[in-house]
């Protein structure tokens, strides 16, 4: 899973469309793209300047992600981004941290933060790093985090992915708001069968958020994701280097044994794990533990995916957001088809055919372009990543 941010859309809350008072966060996916494409037909038939009666305007109640038939468990989606409509305040209290604040700051270009000083009343003389220190000092008062979290984190939260550790995108959602766990979640809730690991920057808030919507049957356990149980002596042995924890499954179906289990892998566990550039942040969550997951997959598929997006940035941010949202949707197609077309059964034995998607059994002929975005429901792992 993983953002793009840069495809973000200045949308202001006076842009979107509030929900009606008994909206429950469930959107008709079928519905939702059916009338985006109505949308894109009738620009063909109105003269310059005419108002097109198909227009989709950016609501919280009818903004639907994409998931491919197969993968989503029906037609009905969920898309709970009305409740981030909160104050700064709260909003960042919910789903950000000032770390990661902080981390999204010092990733920003030497004009933005030189700006966000002047508008502070931070002395903007001196160095790039000069002013990134003044400015972190600084956020330590409430109103000055309010203002650095508005201009770096509170604009439309960009693109959503899912994806497989192949590189196919199964998943893909534009986020009205600011990017946080509950953006995954949505996605994860509207599956059919939820990947038995999940690798994401954050994954204990992912976990927490996930787990507390579903309370009645928790998505993510045991451990609540993690791969063993948090006591000291687990924590210290990971720390060393002197623990592994097997996922047999992963290599081998355990097919028959559990009938909730996820029909590639067998097993009923799901877990959430760090990727090799945040796994300090929880011990037991590393994924390096994992002897069949260490160093076999790359947890850099979604930042290659969001630097080849990087060309569309303008022509995407200059269109509509309807506009925006069926463009961005043929391109991941396109991306998809031609990725897949690539694949080979020497790439899936690389990573085990449990760790894959299912690929046609005749390499060499073209995939149904039915399928490129209706992907299977046979993926057991999937890799996420966060790009600013």
């Amino acid at each position: 899973m993983g953002v793009h941010k840069p495809t973000a859309s200045p949308l202001s809350e006076n842009d979107i469309e509030k929900p009606p008072e008994d909206f429950k966060g469930e959107v008709s996916l079928e519905e939702f793209w059916e009338s985006l494409s109505k949308e894109m037909i009738c620009h063909g038939l109105v003269t310059n300047g005419e108002h097109n009666p198909f227009v989709v305007p950016p609501s919280y109640h009818f903004w639907a992600p994409w998931i491919g038939r197969n993968t989503r468990h029906s037609d009905t989606v969920l898309n709970t981004e009305f409740k981030k409509v909160h104050t700064s305040s709260e909003i960042l209290e919910m789903t950000v941290t000032k770390e990661r604040l902080k981390e999204e700051l010092f990733k920003q270009k030497y004009d933005v933060i030189r700006s966000l000083c002047i508008e502070c009343g931070v002395e903007t003389t001196g160095s790039r790093s000069d002013l990134l220190h003044r400015l972190t000092s600084e956020m330590k008062s409430r109103q000055i985090l309010d203002k650095v979290y508005t201009k770096i984190w509170s604009a439309s939260g960009g693109w959503g992915v899912i994806m497989c550790p192949c590189g196919i995108v199964y998943s893909l959602k534009c986020n009205l708001r600011a990017e946080s766990p509950q953006d995954f979640a949505d996605l994860l809730l509207s599956w059919q069968h939820m990947p038995n690991v999940i690798i994401y920057d954050f994954a204990q808030p992912l976990a927490t958020h996930t787990n507390l919507r579903a309370p009645e049957k928790l998505p993510f356990c045991p451990f609540e994701g993690c791969l063993l149980e948090p006591t000291q002596t687990n924590m210290e042995l990971s720390r060393c280097g002197q623990l592994k924890v097997s996922l047999p499954w992963l290599v081998k179906n355990l097919s028959g044994t559990n009938h909730h289990g996820h029909p590639v892998t067998g097993s009923s566990d799901h877990y959430v794990l760090c990727d090799h550039f945040h796994e300090d942040g929880d011990v037991l969550r590393k994924l390096s533990l994992v002897p069949q997951l260490a160093d076999k997959v790359s947890s850099e598929t979604a930042e290659q995916l969001f630097a080849e997006m990087k060309k569309n940035d303008y022509f995407l941010n200059m269109s509509l957001p309807s506009t925006h949202l069926f463009q961005m949707r043929n391109i991941i197609h396109h991306y998809n088809e031609n990725k897949a077309n690539k694949l080979s059964p020497s790439s899936t034995k690389s990573f085990g055919s449990n760790l894959t998607e299912a690929v046609l059994e005749n390499p060499e002929a073209p995939r149904s372009t039915d399928d490129m975005m209706e992907d299977t429901i046979l993926t057991s792992l999937m890799v996420p990543s966060s790009s600013a």
